[in-house]
């Protein structure tokens, strides 16, 4: 529906700027919002105040015209009234297109709420931060998250990662992408020698734990590199995947960062830069200019000792990316890897892909509360609390909501003991409860002959017109909008917010309309809204990977 009101205003303005009715200028992005107030229409939108600010075009000069021009269209197929308040257009809908909307879910079912955003041609930036008149379009994604170091269990932060990156995935292909999900094993370079003397258990030893003491009786060795390797192989086979397993986050790539620098690829990226004029020598170092491109400072890609950076096997791992011809990168950064952003649009732009063509995502720290006080370690293993030991204390589905709920630039203190609550507290327990209560009256309904695959379009739809049925279709039909929306600024946390407003509306619609009575025309009308209700509810929590029991 929103995007169905933004184009009614685009066409709107185009025609009145062919009619010479308004001066020609580029038409800005039309902002379209769900309505707080009932009062206020269920749409609303302030291009108004948007042209008056862009262009200094007084709202006297474009009211009349653009409100005459939108309301003498089809608009009414769809809206019972449109409206000017305050210098917002307030849209209502009208209760038949709501109801024509269940007929809609109920064929299309799993399938509802699929898009086709890949078809469509993505702005791209400048270089420099200006506007560019390309434009480029983005079909093939490839989303790395996770990729925490081979140097022990995954952390709670790791986990975040993990559930957001899994979720986004989920959503990009729901909304029309190709999507490959893929983890950076960081398998060679310092920290691979510092797990060694970890393992060797030495004065340079920086990691510690019930982990590392089991390692300690299987490897045994003086080089430190080489008992690193070693023992980071068992980390990644024995503890990373089954945790990413448990997690159930399915990799279509394992990609070693060892295969760059086996395969040249780190000097050939290098070579690439240097020979674009990229690099420069300073104080025995090669250096990048990233500052020309973005950057703060300029990056170093090989030390005066000859050491190649990590950076220098980032572009090499950026450029191994485009190779594989995916044309939009989404990587998931740790809280401590802010500063990488910029490097990485730098680089990309030098090697000639494009900043847009990469967009990074930093999650921000976890906390873990109980009690009302923060736990910081693992009784378990004497080390930070890892993803593995929170799911068997959560469960997942609880640890993947809760992760999701917040977004991930914002901090997430994660309440132990509400994730524990076996009641409507719970926000997993609300949603789930509503999800089961409607597969329950839907088994009840058995002598009414009532399929949600057979659904019979003659069906009267018109009956559902108590206010909590409207209430609850508006709901139904904001999905498709909530996955465009997550689809194009990755801000996963909308979707539990929408779970959680959907079971709401249905409780809501529950203790108001009695689904099964005498009336047997109603009560068809009625299955036929809490089966479109099954199917969304159900479609929402698969794109969060959250199971739908039907008893509870």
């Amino acid at each position: 529906m929103k995007e169905e009101i933004k184009k009614l205003i685009e066409k709107a303005i185009k025609d009145l700027q062919k009619e010479k009715k308004l001066p020609e200028f580029q038409i800005p992005n039309i902002s379209i919002f769900n309505s707080k107030i009932l009062s206020y229409g269920d749409y609303n939108t302030d291009i108004l105040f948007k042209l008056n600010k862009i262009y200094n075009i007084s709202p006297e000069v474009i009211v009349k015209p653009l409100f005459k021009k939108i309301t003498s269209s089809n608009t009414y197929d769809k809206f019972d009234d449109v409206e000017l308040l305050n210098g917002f257009i307030n849209f209502f809908i009208k209760d038949e297109y709501l109801q024509n909307q269940l007929e809609v879910i109920l064929k299309e079912k799993d399938k509802f709420g699929n898009l086709n955003l890949e078809e469509k041609v993505h702005p791209v930036k400048s270089a420099k931060g200006g506007t560019s008149l390309k434009a480029k379009q983005f079909n093939r994604v490839n989303i790395e998250f996770i990729s925490a170091n081979p140097t022990g269990p995954l952390t709670l932060g790791n986990g975040r990662g993990g559930f957001c990156g899994d979720a986004l995935a989920n959503i990009l292909e729901k909304a029309g992408y190709k999507v490959s999900r893929e983890y950076y094993v960081n398998d060679t370079g310092n920290q691979i020698n510092k797990l060694g003397h970890s393992v060797i258990g030495d004065a340079e030893a920086v990691y510690k734990g019930e982990y590392i003491n089991e390692l300690q009786k299987k490897i045994k060795g003086n080089n430190p590199q080489d008992i690193g390797e070693k023992a980071s192989k068992v980390i990644f086979e024995k503890m990373i995947k089954p945790s990413v397993k448990k997690m159930g986050v399915k990799f279509d790539t394992w990609f070693s960062e060892k295969t760059l620098y086996k395969n040249k690829e780190v000097d050939e990226a290098i070579n690439e830069l240097s020979k674009k004029g990229f690099t420069y020598e300073s104080e025995g170092a090669l250096w990048f200019r990233s500052k020309d491109l973005g950057d703060d400072k300029d990056r170093v890609l090989i030390r005066a000792d000859g050491i190649k950076t990590y950076f220098a096997s980032d572009i090499a791992y950026l450029k191994n990316k485009f190779k594989r011809d995916f044309n939009k990168l989404i990587i998931f950064l740790g809280a401590d890897h802010y500063g990488y952003v910029a490097r990485l649009k730098a680089a990309s732009h030098a090697l000639g892909f494009g900043e847009d063509s990469i967009d990074a995502i930093v999650m921000q720290l976890v906390r873990l509360f109980e009690k009302g006080k923060e736990v910081r370690m693992s009784k378990r293993s004497g080390i930070y609390v890892t993803i593995d030991e929170l799911i068997d204390e959560v469960g997942l589905d609880v640890a993947r909501f809760f992760f999701l709920m917040i977004g991930p630039n914002t901090h997430l203190n994660f309440n132990l003991d509400l994730a524990k609550e076996k009641s409507e507290k719970n926000p997993v327990f609300k949603v789930q409860y509503a999800y089961a209560r409607i597969c329950s009256i839907i088994r009840k309904s058995k002598n009414f002959q009532f399929s949600i695959f057979n659904f019979q379009s003659n069906y009267n739809l018109k009956l559902l017109n108590e206010k909590s049925e409207l209430e609850l279709i508006k709901q139904l039909i904001r999905f498709p909008e909530i996955v465009e929306d997550i689809a194009k600024d990755y801000q996963v946390q909308r979707l539990p917010k929408y779970a959680m407003e959907l079971a709401d509306s249905f409780h809501k619609f529950y203790e108001n309309c009695q689904v099964i009575s005498k009336n047997k025309e109603l009560t068809k009308a009625r299955l036929s809204l809490i089966s479109a209700t099954k199917i969304v509810s159900k479609n929402t929590l698969d794109l969060m990977g959250i199971s739908t029991p039907e008893r509870m």
